[in-house]
This record gives C-alpha cells, structure tokens and sequence, in this order.
C-alpha cells in the first residue's frame, strides 16, 4: 500500500507535516515549481565558479579563512574536506524520528532555490529520506552559529558516502546503506558543501518534535489538573467564563474553557456544594492562570518556528532573478534559542504545578484521603516516593530552564563573535519535556487512585473518560507494587495521544 504523498517547496511545510516524516508516514517529493527554481540557482552558481570573481564559500576559503582564494581544480576538495573538517560531532546519535527530520528541513530550505544545490544532490536526500537512509548524526556540537554546522556535516557526509547511517533503522558504514536502498553518493561540486551544512535545521529538528510534544502535554496538563480537582473535591468555581473574561488573555481563557468542558457532568461536585471549605489551593484554583500562560509560550513557540522551518538559511544566499549571491546572517540561530528556552520554562512550569497537586492528594492532612492514597498506610507506603520523583523532575527541569539563549562562547577566531546555543536550547528543552511528561503520568495516576475513593460517584465525563482509560491499563493499588511500570504505562498513553483523545471523544458537545 502506497503512503501519502508530501510535496516540499520550502515554502509551505507544517509542523504536523514534519511529525509525519519523523514517523516514516509519507512519501516526500519536490514540487515541480520549487525544482524551476532549484535549477536557476545552481545555473547562477556555476557562473560564477566558472569566472574569477572571489565569491565566498564558491572558490574562497570559509570563515576566517574567506580570503583565501581557491583555485577551480581545487573546488571539489574545498567543498569535500569542508564536509570531513567540520563532521566533529560527539554524544549520542540524534534519535531517528528527529534525524529524519533533520533530512526533511535541510531538503526543504534547498527547495527554496537560493541555495544554488544542484539537483542530484537534493534529489539523492529526498530518496535516502523515502529509502529509510538516515544519517547518523551525533546531537552535541553546535553553538548555533553558522547555523547547526557539526550535526548537517555529519548529514552531508551520507550523501558522499562517508560516515555512517541507519537503514531500515540498522546502523551501519553509509556507503553499504546507500547501497542496500540502491542508491549512490554524489560527488559535491562548488558551494554544494557549504550549502548542506549553513542553516538551523538540528535545532529545528529537535525543536519542532518538542514542539508538537509540548503542546500534547498542555492539554494532558488540563486533562490531570481536572482529574485532580475531581479527586479532591475541588470547587469548578475558579473555571467560571466571568473570571476570565475580565483577564483575557488567550491562553487563560482557553484553559477555563478546556476545564469546563472536562468537568461538565459531574456528579462529584454535587457531594460538596455546602461545604465549609472556602478556597482551594492555587495548585487547583489557579489551573487556567499557570497553565495558560505556558500555553502563551508556546504558541509563541510554535510561531518562530512554523516561520523558520520555511526560511532560507544558507550563507551566501544565492539570488538567480538579480544575479546577486549575498553573504548575511541568516543562519544564525538566536530566534530558535529564545524560543526553545520558552518552550522548556513553560513545559517546567505546568511539572511543577503538577507536582504540588500530587502533593495535594497523597499528604492526608491536605486531602481527608487515606496517607498516600494507600489502604492499610504503615504496612503500605502507596504513592509517597511517586511523589518525591515527580519533585526529582522538576527540580532537574528547574535547572534545565536557564536560559542558552543567553549564553554565547565566541569561535572561528572572532569572527563568529556571538552565537546562538540554539540546539543547546533544543536539546534542554526536549529533555524537560520527557520529564513533564513523566510529572503528567504521575498525576494521572495518582488521581486515579483518588478518584477510586470516591467512587461510585461518577466525576465529569472528560474526567471518567481518561480514568477508564488509565484503569483499562494499570488496575487500582490495593497493595504496594512496583511503580515504575504503572508510570510507563500511562507515559505511553500520554504520549501516544490516547488519553487526549479519548477525553475529546467523551466531551465532544
């Protein structure tokens, strides 16, 4: 069966497009107009590697080397050892969903057509892409200046058939990978190794599948702080419209009404309409406040990105329409930086509020629950060390939210005096949100297990809808067990979407 087909022309790509490539769900194709324009450009370029005019990154050196001059039999070593000289990557492998994805992005700017890429060269990315060649790229090397130069030369050196890819996610030399997908490598001609490594496509790569799982998390984070709230016995007062009508901001009022939406139905919060309690903890009250101001973030987030994942990035920029190839700046990854620093404060901040309700529901003095939600408290601890991990996790994301943006280490001897950190940000971020992901789980199912004490009193039907979910999963704790698999199993709820979806299905109006 033939999967969908995605045209790219570097002008039009989404994010949950790029989702579908990290999850090998589509066949990529360049779209004819983009290929017009791919040819123009290279037809510019060999204009120039052809005359004497020193053109930067054509026949001169790079960085502070640009004043050398490079004479034309020796063009195809410049752009070769450019690709070897810079493959100086450490660490662990790029996981293959960002991988592919770092392909996607860097097929997508030379689609563009101010690349001057010839098209056996962006031909050959696009079949390792449909092929299931993906390039072993270690995460660690980037400073984001030049763009993400470390990470795209370990990219390039696939397509010369050097260094090492995955196949059908076996790793193994490139040149066997190549070969087993029935491929060939290309021998770069002028600017084509420049070309491939100038740009911020490793930040994105790992930014755009953060992205998409941050925003996943916000809505889980509604979806457990209504469960909690429920548990609890909370008050659905703080979620009223005419609150949040006289505040409103986006973000704040899109919680509230989320909220609603989960707990509309409940029978529970009819067990405690005259109680004396006049004011729940902020951690509850304060939901759509907290929450909405991390969505605020990442809508912000998503925005820089939706625009960088179709910018052209390259260093010179080559103009085929004027005849002007430009040297500028435009891989400089300080947008990405600021923006995934966002992304990881506001990811921190919905672990931490998660955590305190957490706290809210296994300390007895707060809850009129049994301590740590567990029967016969003493001989069973329940969920007391769930709780001291899920403050293990924010305390590390805590860390993680110093701001990269920030920091800058110049290199190239000054010449790139100030840089971005933008796949350090990148990289922080995604770690933060493995671990909010991890906070969220722990909330799910610790309010559960509240919820089984309040049982046979049904919560909102959002709510019900994800605790059936989770209890078809993970049965209630009657004695204590090992943790750690009941938490995998609602992380991998989480992050498949499940519980999202179950909960929009049962609150569908």
């Amino acid at each position: 069966m033939s999967r969908p087909r995605l045209l790219i022309d570097g002008d039009t790509l989404k994010l949950e497009e790029i989702l579908q490539v990290s999850r090998h769900e589509v066949t990529v194709e360049l779209a004819p107009e983009a290929a017009k324009r791919v040819q123009a450009s290279r037809a510019l370029v060999d204009r120039v590697a052809a005359g004497d005019t020193p053109s930067y990154g054509i026949n001169t050196g790079f960085g502070t080397l640009a004043e050398v001059r490079i004479d034309r039999k020796d063009l195809r070593d410049l752009q070769r050892n450019l690709i070897l000289s810079h493959a100086c990557g450490v660490g662990n492998p790029l996981p293959l969903p960002e991988a592919r994805v770092l392909l996607l992005l860097r097929a997508n700017v030379l689609a563009k057509g101010f690349s001057g890429i010839r098209m056996e060269t962006l031909g050959l990315a696009i079949d390792m892409l449909n092929k299931d060649v993906v390039p072993v790229v270690p995460e660690r090397g980037s400073v984001g200046a030049s763009g993400d130069l470390a990470p795209l030369a370990h990219l390039a050196l696939v397509l010369i058939g050097e260094g090492e890819a995955f196949f059908e996610g076996v790793r193994m030399p490139s040149k066997q990978a190549l070969e087993k997908a029935g491929l060939k490598p290309v021998v770069l001609e002028a600017k084509e190794g420049l070309t491939l490594i100038n740009g911020t496509q490793a930040m994105c790569a790992v930014g755009t599948l953060t992205q998409l799982r941050a925003e996943l998390l916000a809505d889980v984070a509604d979806i457990a702080g209504a469960m909690t709230v429920e548990g609890l016995l909370g008050s659905h007062k703080p979620f009223l419209p005419e609150i949040h009508a006289v505040r409103p901001h986006a973000g704040q009022k899109a919680v509230a009404e989320h909220l609603r939406r989960i707990l509309k139905g409940s029978e529970l919060v009819e067990t405690h309409v005259n109680c004396s309690k006049v004011q729940d903890p902020y951690s509850l009250r304060c939901i759509p406040q907290v929450h909405g101001s991390a969505r605020e973030g990442l809508a912000f987030a998503r925005r820089i990105l939706e625009v960088e994942v179709n910018s052209g990035t390259d260093n010179p920029l080559v103009f085929p329409d004027t005849g002007n190839i430009i040297s500028g700046g435009n891989f400089h990854g300080q947008p990405i930086s600021l923006a995934m620093d966002v992304v990881a404060m506001a990811l921190t901040q919905l672990s931490s509020i998660s955590e305190r309700r957490v706290e809210q529901m296994v300390n007895p003095s707060l809850s009129g629950l049994p301590a740590f939600l567990a029967k016969n408290s003493g001989l069973n601890s329940g969920f007391m060390i769930a709780q001291v991990t899920a403050a293990a996790l924010v305390a590390e994301s805590r860390i993680l939210s110093h701001p990269a943006s920030v920091d800058s280490i110049p290199s190239s001897a000054g010449r790139e005096d100030h840089v971005s950190m933008g796949m350090t940000a990148a990289l922080k971020g995604r770690q933060v949100s493995e671990f909010a992901r991890s906070c969220l789980a722990i909330e799910l199912l610790v309010a559960a297990q509240a919820l089984d004490f309040r049982q046979p009193v049904n919560p909102g039907k959002g709510v019900l809808a994800a605790y059936e979910l989770i209890r078809s999963k993970v049965p209630h704790m009657d004695r204590d067990r090992e943790l750690h698999h009941d938490i995998s199993a609602v992380t991998a709820l989480v992050e498949s979407g499940a519980i999202r979806e179950a909960v929009k299905l049962a609150t569908i109006s």
